[in-house]
């Protein structure tokens, strides 16, 4: 394979600077499912990783993506890559051998289909021992943050107005398009207050949506999305220190600071139930150790808390379109009731219920177009 190579040590940001057909050259390791969904969407013709997109930590979900998509992975050609290579070089690749000018610069593994079900094999024999460490940080971390995360952040005012109404919060994670799809209806019919988190306001934009307001480190978020006339709030640490300031301000951009521990996405959780939302609905959220493994982060400590504090008004939307599917008429029926269940607890959970009444019916229309 020949090809013009396009550097970057944060995958997120390298695709956003991908061009189709260009081999995209990073240093991650355990190459996570967004990262390369990022890559897949880009174009990238091969990727080569200065790192071990594998090492059997925890059974990560990058490789076999990209092996799907029919994407080249060579990987663990050393951090000399990046000395040897500017973007825009045109290297080829001849199986393990990445060459320049005719010379071999680097050597790597290729990762193949076979090694990624057999380091999948061996990272589920190591899950014990990460969901041990994962338990005590998120434990570790929980005493520390409890006082903030369930005490009251002070949000800033927003001109946006969610009190009393459905917000629907994006975030760009695994599935989010498929989620966005179903959820299609009920945007339309609710007129919800869209919320994306850093890249999910490029989501929302793409599909055919205006966010009201994105929050985040605005690392993964376009200029042209700060630019779409949404409510920009930055999430810094909790001493104060706010790393997208530099960037909104050189755009000429208003924003308004929080600071706080955790997540982003859980940071808009809170902000959407301060300001009085009456249901959340989250797409393309981290709800499990794999989730957060992948995003590099040791424990959830304030996911935990943040949906203790919130409670029934949320609605996790992930991997929702997987439940319209069915095959058969009559195996529509479990899938009734599956889409019914959730609907009732949370009606009888919180009121008013005209939004649930709504999801439930969108619910219904939908499975109906399978039958």
């Amino acid at each position: 394979m020949r090809g013009r190579v396009r550097l970057g040590r944060r995958t997120k940001e390298l695709a956003a600077r991908l061009q189709p057909q260009e081999i995209a050259v990073i240093a991650h390791e355990d190459l996570d499912a967004v990262a390369a969904a990022g890559l897949v969407e880009a174009g990238a013709a091969a990727v080569i990783n200065a790192h071990a997109s594998l090492t059997c930590r925890y059974p990560n979900l990058g490789p076999r993506l990209l092996h799907e998509h029919g994407v080249p992975l060579l990987d663990s050609v050393g951090e000399e890559i990046f000395q040897l290579l500017q973007d825009g070089d045109l290297v080829e690749i001849q199986g393990r051998k990445v060459l320049k000018d005719g010379q071999v610069i680097a050597v790597g593994t290729i990762v193949t289909g076979h090694m990624i079900e057999r380091r999948a094999e061996l990272a589920k024999l190591n899950l014990p021992r990460e969901l041990e460490k994962f338990v005590g940080n998120t434990l570790e971390y929980a005493a520390r943050e409890k006082d903030v995360i369930l005490g009251r952040i002070e949000f800033p005012p927003l001109p946006v107005d969610c009190s009393g109404k459905a917000v629907v919060v994006v975030v760009r994670g695994v599935g989010y398009r498929q989620d966005l799809q179903v959820l299609a209806p009920f945007i339309q019919e609710a007129g919800p207050i869209l919320m994306g988190v850093d890249g999910g306001a490029d989501a929302l934009l793409q599909a055919g949506y205006r966010p009201h307001i994105i929050i985040g480190d605005m690392d993964s978020v376009t200029d042209v999305a700060l630019r779409s006339g949404a409510q920009l709030v930055a999430h810094a640490y909790p001493d104060g220190r706010c790393p997208s300031a530099q960037r909104l301000t050189r755009l000429g951009l208003d924003f308004h600071v929080v600071a706080a521990p955790g997540t982003s996405e859980d940071l808009a959780l809170l902000l959407a139930h301060d300001k009085g939302a009456e249901l959340i609905v989250l797409v393309g959220s981290h709800s499990n150790m794999i989730d957060f493994l992948e995003k590099g982060r040791p424990g959830m400590a304030s996911t935990l808390l943040t949906r203790l504090k919130i409670g029934p008004i949320l609605l996790d939307a992930k991997k929702v379109s997987d439940l319209y599917r069915p095959k058969t008429a009559f195996g529509a029926l479990p899938l009734v009731l599956a889409a019914l269940i959730p609907i009732l607890l949370f009606m009888g959970l919180a009121s008013p219920w005209r939004h649930f009444l709504r999801l439930l019916w969108l619910q219904l229309r939908l499975i109906a177009g399978w039958l």
